[in-house]
């Protein structure tokens, strides 16, 4: 190894140690999204960056771009459920794109985003778990020139999606734990207003918020929230 590549690896390694620090410091999945592709934009050979990511049970959401070019690439797939971006996360394969001009896999979403002014594309899945098994999103980089991420861009693409996917799923886990948390002090405080109102036990007045959110085909935290705002329960 020489003394310019060595140099050129220990650059790589500090700016990834500090990614993992902002990483971790990011207040939420937002800002976690928001760094990784700001990273992506400064470490990568593209001019946009994007991320979409999973969605239980729905279509994925396009979670950060740094262009509108990007939601419009992500948009093309997601409204046609076809593209590289959807094959990613359905297989969970990195997708290389050299030229939208002559790559014939996705003839005529290829031929819109070329018109974007996006010539190359290079997907690369968002996944946890055992072999990546659990799947997070993809990261998406793009480039106005054709065959623009070589062997090193894309070494780095995969080394990045790895930190963004630990990253990630922690900040959605930390979310969801917050929101279980917020739903677990509502419900306590719906319970109050019944025991006091209707001189009720708990688990009376835990029957009677669980009886209306079923007849009523509301979630729990909601008819709490309401009980609150309103001092009524629904109808």
């Amino acid at each position: 190894m020489t003394e310019q590549d060595l140099a050129a690896t220990t650059t790589s390694a500090d700016a990834f140690a500090h990614l993992a620090i902002e990483l971790h410091d990011a207040p939420g999945v937002d800002e976690t999204i928001d760094a990784v592709v700001q990273f992506a934009l400064q470490a990568l050979s593209c001019t946009y960056a994007g991320v979409a990511l999973s969605a239980r049970g729905s279509q994925p959401e396009v979670a950060a771009v740094t262009d509108p070019v990007v939601a419009d690439v992500y948009n093309l797939q997601i409204d046609s459920q076809n593209g590289p971006l959807v094959t990613a996360l359905r297989d969970r394969a990195t997708i290389l794109i050299r030229d939208t001009l002559t790559d014939a896999r996705w003839p005529e979403w290829a031929e819109k985003v070329a018109a974007l002014g996006v010539r190359s594309v290079l997907d690369v899945p968002l996944a946890t778990g055992n072999e990546g098994r659990s799947s997070v999103g993809v990261l998406g980089l793009y480039s106005d020139r054709p065959d623009a991420f070589g062997e090193d861009d894309e070494a780095i693409a995969h080394i990045l999606a790895r930190h963004a996917s630990v990253a990630v799923a922690s900040a959605r886990h930390e979310e969801t734990m917050a929101q279980a948390v917020d739903a677990r002090k509502l419900v306590g405080q719906a319970m109050g207003i019944l025991m006091e109102r209707f001189d009720v036990d708990g688990d009376r007045a835990f029957a009677i918020l669980k009886r209306y959110s079923q007849d009523t085909n509301t979630k729990l935290r909601d008819v709490a929230q309401q009980l609150i705002d309103t001092r009524k329960l629904p109808h």
